[in-house]
């Protein structure tokens, strides 16, 4: 992976009453996040995911997507900011992130963004949503960022403010795409409480570290949802593998 030092993402755009930052690349490979720079050769296997991921929202109209995993430390942050940087690199489409992991919201920390108006802030104090959404420097590349741990996370996550959200984000654009970072399937009920606010789920399993069993128990708690596949992570081979 290429080091380019204390560079930062330089490409800017200004959304309309969203606060605009910049990216420390160097803090972005630390963590993984490595799609910004389409040169890099380790980011083909995101591209290869963002358009299997398309072809499928796009035949069902869909254009929310939840990503999860059995269990924690299986990827999966990594993967929903990788493939929504891929998709809003090379594709016309917007891509937001949502940090809906309540419990462990990590996003911010990974791209290194700095003190702000975060969902809490949005859900507990009715602060604005405009002033949550946050623009990492990159065209079309929004994220709704939360930094504050929120308890009676699965009963946050089917309240009615949450429901009215994630509509609005579905409605709002036709040409966005709208992830939703989740928790993990196996470490509490918040990820399957809210999954069917969504039009379809990506599953991320570890290479080496997720059982079979593991991978069984996800599918059979999302067997009814539209479940569009599942991302081989932190495999020998690529750092993603899509089946």
């Amino acid at each position: 992976m290429k080091n380019r030092g204390t560079d930062e993402v330089d490409e800017t755009i200004t959304y309309s009453e969203t606060r605009v930052v910049k990216l420390d690349t160097r803090h972005l490979e630390a963590h993984r996040i490595i799609t910004f720079d389409s040169e890099d050769p380790d980011s083909v296997a995101f591209d290869i995911l963002r358009t299997q991921v398309l072809a499928k929202m796009e035949e069902n109209d869909w254009r929310t997507l939840a990503i999860t995993s059995p269990t924690p430390d299986c990827g999966k942050t990594v993967v929903s900011l990788n493939l929504a940087l891929s998709i809003a690199k090379q594709t016309e489409k917007t891509a937001l992130v949502a940090d809906f992991d309540l419990r462990k919201p990590r996003i911010s920390s990974y791209l290194g963004l700095p003190p702000g108006p975060t969902l809490f802030d949005y859900l507990e104090n009715d602060v604005e949503l405009k002033d949550v959404f946050v623009n990492p420097g990159i065209p079309r590349f929004v994220i709704l960022p939360n930094t504050t741990p929120i308890r009676n996370a699965a009963e946050t996550l089917t309240s009615r403010k949450i429901k009215s959200l994630v509509s609005d984000l579905r409605e709002r654009y036709e040409s966005r795409i709208t992830i939703f970072d989740l928790p993990p399937l196996m470490a509490s009920d918040d990820a399957i409480a809210f999954i069917p606010q969504v039009d379809c789920v990506l599953l991320v399993v570890a290479s080496g570290e997720t059982t079979h069993a593991e991978v069984k128990e996800s599918r059979r708690q999302l067997q009814s949802t539209n479940l569009i596949g599942v991302v081989l992570n932190k495999s020998a081979d690529s750092h993603t593998a899509y089946y």
